[in-house]
């Protein structure tokens, strides 16, 4: 009987499972070193910021210089020409109309009469558009209008009468109370005045300022037609914005 060939079956070693492409990319690219991260901030030099303090200096210094150099121009004003305040008072009241309608509407006109002084040598005053005088009770505007625009020269007294117009709503409380001291013959009225004025020293139209001035006034009655006598008057004078007209 012949030999048989017996046929074994060999074993073959089967290659090991290749790695996922993203990790033999990750393997890459820590042997190789990371060549996508962004290059670190650099402070600013040394240089840069010396000019920016540089910069700074020279801007508080020039600050320092204006501030200097308009108090100078106030200090040698005020020794030349030694400045006074003006002075004002409301001499006369004429009630032309006030009323009082079903709706509790107020209706006034007034006219009243102020008198300005002022008291420099060398100093004169223009008074200029944008005024307004008003007259209040108790807090509640009654009527208002406009300053007159015109010049007043050294140590003058000039006297304007202003034509005041105006409505308001009134509340019963207020209507009562101004009653009773209708009866009493003592009525408080405020008079209110913003001015744009510009001051003149010598020739020169150097400066700018609105002036804000307040009168306190007593009056017997607010019954137009009737006679208006003023029982007391005082007024104060402000400045509410100043500048330099260089």
């Amino acid at each position: 009987m012949g030999d048989h060939q017996r046929i074994h079956p060999a074993d073959v070693e089967s290659p090991p499972p290749s790695a996922p492409v993203a990790l033999d990319a990750f393997s890459r690219s820590q042997k190789s070193g990371a060549t996508d991260r962004l290059p670190p901030l650099q402070p600013p030099s040394k240089k840069k910021r010396s000019r920016c303090f540089k910069c700074l200096c020279w801007s508080l210094l020039a600050l320092v210089l204006l501030i200097l150099l308009i108090g100078a121009i106030v200090g040698i004003l005020y020794l030349v020409f030694r400045p006074k305040i003006p002075k004002y008072s409301v001499d006369r009241l004429t009630i032309s109309d006030f009323s009082v309608d079903a709706n509790l509407t107020a209706h006034a006109t007034f006219n009243v009469t102020v008198t300005g002084r002022n008291p420099n040598r060398r100093i004169g005053i223009y008074y200029e558009d944008g005024s307004s005088l008003s007259a209040w009770y108790n807090g509640t505007s009654l009527c208002a209008g406009e300053f007159p625009v015109f010049y007043q020269g050294h140590r003058n007294t000039t006297v304007v009468d202003v034509i005041l117009n105006g409505e308001t709503k009134l509340d019963g409380g207020l209507i009562t109370e101004l009653q009773q001291q209708q009866e009493k013959g003592f009525i408080p009225l405020a008079v209110k005045g913003d001015v744009p004025i510009k001051v003149k020293f010598g020739s020169w139209k150097l400066v700018k300022l609105t002036a804000k001035v307040r009168c306190n006034v007593v009056v017997n009655s607010l019954t137009s037609g009737s006679r208006i006598s003023l029982r007391s008057s005082s007024c104060t004078f402000k400045v509410k914005h100043i500048r330099l007209n260089l």
